[in-house]
């Protein structure tokens, strides 16, 4: 268990709207670790303490679980941006390869070969 510093309070005050009462405290909050829920889990031993430890430990094991996604994501999410960094060259030369295609130059004009009466 540690106590939470003044801008951990003023944090958890901001991003979880059922805690705003804790404004008020002039005291600083306490938490536990995950480490710590399972030790108080281990020396609590009434029906409501077992059940609250369990509860904490399930959150703490989804918790973990959505960080290991997170990383998970931001690893594709990488792996995305690297690849289309190689496509957009790709892209441009296709780019260029159309515009040149639309837009062609005009071919330069062929001496007619043989006799013009008009001297062309």
């Amino acid at each position: 268990m540690f106590q939470l510093t003044l801008e951990e309070k003023s944090e958890i005050i901001r991003n979880f709207s059922h805690l705003s009462k804790l404004k008020y405290s002039k005291a600083l909050p306490y938490a536990f670790t995950e480490h710590g829920t399972i030790m108080a889990a281990s020396v609590l031993n009434s029906r409501r303490a077992i059940e609250v430890s369990v509860f904490i430990v399930r959150v703490f094991v989804k918790l973990h679980r959505a960080i290991a996604e997170h990383k998970e994501l931001s690893h594709k999410i990488d792996q995305l941006e690297r690849r289309l960094a190689d496509h957009d060259q790709q892209i441009l030369s296709l780019i260029q390869a159309i515009k040149g295609l639309i837009n062609p130059k005009p071919l330069p004009k062929k001496r007619r070969i043989g006799f013009h009466p008009n001297g062309s």
